[in-house]
């Protein structure tokens, strides 16, 4: 699964866009600096979230947006077309 791929799949859980989760979780006082098993609890208690997708939007949270190129169209399963993670929403594709 594609880094972008975990990201869609936590919209599609929970109806809210990476980008809107990291502002609630901002106004929960998450920071980059943040516990990522703080931030695993809150989305697994509050969204329903599994580990690893939660880890996803941590490397959001404490990385930004931009992934590195190791995976970029490598024709593998964990494979993205572009090292900017859409944090948006699918709709705006």
């Amino acid at each position: 699964m594609s880094y972008q791929a975990y990201l869609d799949a936590i919209e599609k859980k929970t109806g809210k866009t990476p980008e809107e989760l990291l502002r609630e979780a901002a106004a929960r006082g998450f920071t980059p600096q943040s516990k990522a098993a703080d931030f695993v609890a809150w989305l697994t208690d509050d969204h329903d979230v599994g580990r690893g997708h939660a880890m996803a939007l941590f490397g959001v949270l404490k990385n930004g947006a931009t992934i590195s190129d190791k995976h970029l169209n490598s024709g593998t399963a964990h494979s993205d077309a572009s090292t900017e993670l859409r944090l948006d929403g699918i709709a705006r594709r």
